[in-house]
């Protein structure tokens, strides 16, 4: 959808990782949408590929130098709530960052104060204006039937979650899991970016031990296929409405 676009293999920038995973193109891709200068990323890195955590992230300190102000991720997540259908757009409005229990934080190492504090405060980490923004206009395209708002999970992958697992992260408040995103969130919150991410509820997250459903990457992909021209419409839809004078009013607050 982007106009004018510039295209550029990951493998081609100095010390950027590559994408490895089937469904993830590898490619930064800059143009305009609806007018806006955007840079979008086709393809992101996962910490079961082996990279780095710091290195994940990179990417976000790039578009930070880059003069980005708004980040607008996506994410294909499992869906732990079970009034949530195979389908579903979650509005994310918060996380529990599993790996980070661990002492995985993108974070940890010494602080680089061009980018933010030592100790960033995450109880805002997504946008609460993005978020009303997206309900506005899910509502103009008649969306609102399957969006939804909730706490996605993090964990490191790349094994789908055990029955156990799934049950103890929807006990602890979790609506959605998957293997991406927060660690981008924390970076770019650090640096001072506004954040949205909206997770397409892929599958349902296996709850009961007498099911015989089964996790897997091909269910992922069809479903991504099957909502791409809704989640494009909503996205850039937003893109075209995000005021910019209210983008810097953000950045400097």
């Amino acid at each position: 959808m982007l106009k004018d676009p510039q295209v550029f293999k990951y493998c081609d920038i100095p010390n950027f990782p590559n994408s490895t995973v089937r469904g993830h193109a590898g490619k930064l891709v800059f143009g305009t949408l609806k007018g806006k200068p955007c840079v979008c990323m086709q393809g992101r890195f996962h910490l079961y590929e082996g990279h780095p955590i710091q290195k994940i992230t990179l990417p976000m300190r790039v578009f930070k130098l880059m003069g980005v102000k708004t980040m607008i991720m996506t994410n294909a997540a499992g869906g732990l709530n079970q009034d949530y259908k195979v389908g579903d757009f979650m509005i994310i409005k918060d996380h529990i960052n599993m790996p980070g229990f661990a002492g995985v934080n993108p974070l940890c190492g010494p602080n680089d104060d061009r980018f933010g504090v030592r100790f960033p405060c995450m109880s805002d980490a997504y946008d609460r204006e993005l978020q009303q923004l997206a309900h506005d206009v899910a509502a103009e395209l008649g969306f609102s039937n399957f969006l939804r708002d909730g706490v996605y999970s993090v964990i490191g992958g790349p094994s789908f979650e055990t029955i156990a697992e799934c049950r103890m992260l929807h006990c602890l408040g979790a609506d959605a899991v998957g293997m991406s995103t927060v660690h981008e969130v924390i970076v770019a919150r650090h640096a001072g970016m506004r954040c949205f991410a909206m997770s397409l509820i892929s599958n349902r997250a296996v709850m009961d031990y007498d099911s015989r459903e089964k996790a897997n990457h091909d269910e992922v992909l069809e479903t991504g296929q099957l909502r791409a021209k809704q989640m494009e419409v909503l996205v850039s839809t937003m893109v075209a409405r995000i005021d910019d004078d209210e983008n810097e009013d953000k950045n400097n607050s």
